[in-house]
């Protein structure tokens, strides 16, 4: 089972997770660029891809809610 991430409450929030995202890009952009070997690329990328997935779930479910749904949550 994958851990999951805390819920996005906030547009500042939103904005943090967007920039880690961006920075795990980054991450595997040069690793990709680095690594030689497509199996030990795969290895070393996985945990990378696995918490984008979580990332980009937390955000779309953000995104989806409807901002006036998350300012009664709060």
């Amino acid at each position: 089972m994958t851990s999951q991430l805390p819920a996005i409450t906030t547009d500042s929030e939103l904005t943090a997770t967007l920039d880690r995202i961006r920075h795990f890009q980054a991450q595997l952009l040069t690793l990709r660029q680095a690594e030689t070997d497509p199996a030990a690329y795969r290895l070393a990328a996985a945990g990378f891809l696995a918490e984008l997935d979580r990332m980009q779930a937390v955000v779309r479910d953000y995104l989806t809610a409807p901002a006036s749904k998350l300012a009664a949550s709060a």
